[in-house]
């Protein structure tokens, strides 16, 4: 955070910050790794939108991260453009075939997974 406000978007007014839910991720973590007038500062150009608990298109790009890994991510690359060069490959690869992300986890499947989180 502190990183976004004095070397990346030092001219910004707002920031927005989309975390997901970890307890880490608050304004009050801030001021408990920073002094209370550093904390202040940091988050003044802060916007928080968080992710809904269950479910998110935060976890469709995690999906993505994890297929990258698996079909592009595999092996060392030699440098740094090379390795741009390939993921650039690789994702237009995938939106042309508009790769999606196939949920086998259903609500119907939720609902008696997790029955003791609906209710009757």
């Amino acid at each position: 955070m502190k990183e976004l406000v004095d070397i990346y978007f030092p001219q910004m007014e707002v920031i927005r910050v989309v975390p997901d839910n970890l307890n880490t991720h608050t304004p009050a973590a801030l001021y408990e790794a920073f002094e209370p007038e550093e904390a202040r500062r940091i988050l003044r150009t802060r916007e928080f939108h968080y992710t809904p608990k269950h479910g998110s298109w935060l976890d469709m790009a995690g999906v993505e991260f994890s297929v990258s890994s698996g079909q592009c991510l595999n092996r060392r690359s030699p440098d740094v453009e090379i390795l741009q060069r390939e993921i650039v490959a690789w994702e237009k690869e995938r939106n042309e075939n508009q790769a999606t992300v196939d949920w086998r986890f259903t609500a119907t499947d939720a609902r008696v997974k997790l029955k003791r989180l609906y209710p009757s």
